[in-house]
């Protein structure tokens, strides 16, 4: 299927008030502006370098998501443009953040990544620290905490899956009770966006169900 087809297959699925973020690390610039003529307009990379690159030569209305772990050093050459940082997960990143953010004269939203996966090689934030370092982040006035972000396991067990989004989900809704500025619960992605879409998840990222797979 094309491109375009498999957008709007996606967004068939997807209920009002579910965003879609095309995953569009290493994919080339005229595959993008292929999703961006059917209507995509948000997108997400996780290389600074290979983000910085796209910004520049594709139109201005995309919102650019850094979806994947962000080193401190590099948070200063995405400041000034980046729509949605999904990854923050430590308070040496924050600091950066809201550093870069006050010298761009605009605060930058971020969703907190927690580790909702068993696998070692996934980033974020174990879940029992949430609250306090919730609480640390709010000293950071440009800043804008507005959700969370949660990668389940890759695995076939759908059980086990499941318990993964239902922990974020069950953090989620406790919090955005407290503060209505948590909006965004992002999990889901190519392989398991169904089973995220019916335990909560109103982002996600979708890259080989929209662009294919990737030969390398």
């Amino acid at each position: 299927m094309s491109i375009r087809n498999n957008i709007l297959k996606i967004k068939e699925e997807i209920s009002d008030g579910v965003s879609l973020v095309a995953v569009s690390k290493t994919r080339s610039i005229n595959e993008i502006k292929d999703a961006y003529n059917c209507g995509q307009k948000i997108f997400g990379e996780n290389r600074v370098q290979e983000i910085i690159e796209k910004q520049q030569l594709l139109p201005d209305d995309i919102e650019w998501h850094m979806i994947g772990h962000l080193q401190k050093n590099k948070v200063k050459y995405i400041s000034n443009f980046i729509s949605l940082i999904h990854s923050l997960d430590r308070i040496s990143l924050a600091k950066e953040i809201d550093k870069y953010a006050k010298k761009s004269n605009r605060e930058i939203d971020c969703l907190i990544q927690l580790k909702i996966s068993s696998e070692e090689t996934k980033f974020g934030l174990d879940i029992n620290l949430f609250e306090d370092f919730y609480s640390d982040i709010n000293k950071y006035t440009n800043i804008n905490i507005v959700g969370l972000m949660g990668m389940a396991s890759f695995t076939q067990e759908k059980e086990k899956i499941i318990d993964e989004f239902n922990q974020i989900k069950e953090l989620f809704d406790k919090m955005s009770l407290k503060n209505s500025n948590l909006k965004i619960l992002s999990t889901g992605m190519s392989n398991d966006y169904k089973l995220a879409l019916k335990n909560g998840s109103n982002m996600i990222r979708i890259g080989s169900k929209i662009f294919g797979k990737r030969d390398y």
